[in-house]
């Protein structure tokens, strides 16, 4: 059988690394310049590749296509390869096909990154023999090509969903639905709500599937979450288990999780020693324990896994504490959303680093809680003038910077012991930095020097 990959970054080389080990015949296309390491590593083993472009005769005789989550459905070459008759998949779906054991999928708009590393970590203090891959590190299909796991811990994206046909979470995770990618989606945002319900499309009786009860799109949805292929009743014997998680916690020292599936005793967990903070994070937590104790993981263990796991920088990370004042990196707040739970979260009049490439922000969202928690904002962007006229009217003090240090600077004059100064841009970073990571991490330098001085 010939496999032809197309896309040759971690996913699609993970795909032609599996092909090759089971002893298909691969080719990989890619439309751009593969980077040097991914060059090497399908030289090495043999594979043949291009680049810079997609030969119409190298990849029309393909008995598969495994496709990049970055090409789009509607591009001409798939639409061509499609009316050929060829099945085009994503990755996640020809690494599932390949591998027995068990898979925890997490999906959702926001918090995918930190509830996929969470449970990761929950099972693997359990001692249980598992991976962590898909949009997040390494790639599924590599993870398979690789090692032998008996569990896989997978962050999943609408793109990936998108080409899947038979793969199947035995836990799938629907953390949450904001307007996203919608031009991948025909700017239809049923058709971005139902790419993301995709992950439970085949599950089955004893599979569990937990959903954000508070969630306005989940809830729609899931009234019509009937499953008609699989029958007319949303009592099917052949649906999963739905968990329904409610985002509201009273108390945020401490969560309780009642028993999955009745009897038994709810379990309480403290939260105090955990880096997670916020509502939004208490949510994610919960949402990972049930997916542990889903695999009789004992609470006790469960604990000491909170107690003991740390957050990938850049997601409202601790940076220092400089005359009682926090500092504290949320580069990753891309989008009004995450910058809602980053405020919501914050106990302490704030300092507020904001701005960036706008992505066509609706401020009015969080206006009410800037107005409550935030004393001064202080913008970093090339073009500040949709934050400015959004908060001039409620904040006092607003300053305009272009770099991370000027903008540390100025929010310090503004900081007082028992403030916290916030980078959580609500915008993309293109303007002034290569990335989020490129700008969360002159941030924390322009902190640090603020200790040295």
């Amino acid at each position: 059988m010939k496999v032809t990959v197309l896309g040759a970054g971690e996913s699609g080389v993970g795909a032609a690394l599996l092909a090759k080990h089971l002893g298909y015949e691969v080719f990989v296309s890619d439309a751009g310049i593969i980077k040097e390491n991914y060059k090497r590593e399908l030289t090495d083993k043999g594979i043949p590749k291009e680049e810079s472009k997609h030969t119409w005769t190298n990849i029309c005789d393909s008995d598969i296509i495994v496709k990049s989550p970055g090409i789009p459905d509607a591009t001409p070459l798939i639409l061509k390869l499609i009316a050929q008759g060829i099945p085009v998949i994503s990755e996640i779906e020809f690494a599932g096909r390949h591998t027995s054991a068990a898979i925890i999928g997490i999906t959702g708009s926001n918090g995918k990154t930190t509830t996929t590393r969470l449970i990761y970590h929950l099972l693997q203090s359990a001692g249980l023999n598992v991976c962590i891959g898909g949009n997040v590190g390494t790639s599924f299909a590599r993870n398979i090509t690789e090692n032998k796991y008996d569990y896989h811990v997978l962050e999943l994206s609408s793109f990936q969903l998108d080409g899947i046909v038979s793969f199947r979470p035995n836990v799938a995770i629907l953390l949450n639905i904001t307007p996203d990618h919608l031009d991948r989606y025909e700017y239809k945002m049923d058709n971005y709500v139902a790419s993301k319900f995709r992950i439970a499309m085949n599950q089955q009786e004893g599979d569990i599937l937990i959903l954000n009860a508070d969630d306005p799109e989940v809830q729609t949805f899931t009234k019509l979450y009937k499953f008609s292929k699989r029958g007319k009743s949303g009592k099917s014997k052949n649906q999963p288990r739905i968990i329904k998680v409610f985002n509201h916690f009273e108390d945020t020292r401490r969560l309780i999780v009642p028993p999955l599936f009745g009897g038994g005793q709810e379990g309480a967990f403290d939260m105090q020693k955990c880096v997670l903070k916020g509502q939004h994070n208490l949510f994610n937590a919960t949402c990972a324990i049930i997916a542990a104790k889903s695999f009789d993981i004992k609470d006790e263990i469960i604990q000491e896994g909170l107690n003991t796991f740390i957050n990938d920088p850049h997601r409202l990370e601790f940076v220092a504490n400089i005359n009682g004042v926090e500092y504290i990196n949320d580069s990753k707040a891309t989008n009004i959303d995450s910058v809602f739970y980053a405020l919501q979260a914050m106990e302490k009049p704030v300092i507020w680093i904001a701005g960036g490439t706008d992505k066509g922000n609706d401020y009015g969202k969080i206006k009410n809680l800037v107005e409550k928690k935030v004393k001064a904002l202080i913008c970093l962007g090339a073009d500040n003038e949709k934050l400015v006229e959004n908060f001039s009217p409620i904040l006092k003090n607003i300053e305009e910077t272009t770099s991370a240090k000027e903008a540390v600077q100025r929010a310090a004059v503004y900081a007082e012991n028992g403030d916290v100064v916030l980078l959580s841009p609500a915008c993309a970073s293109f303007d002034l930095f290569e990335n989020y990571m490129d700008r969360g991490d002159k941030f924390k330098a322009a902190v640090l020097e603020l200790i040295n001085h």
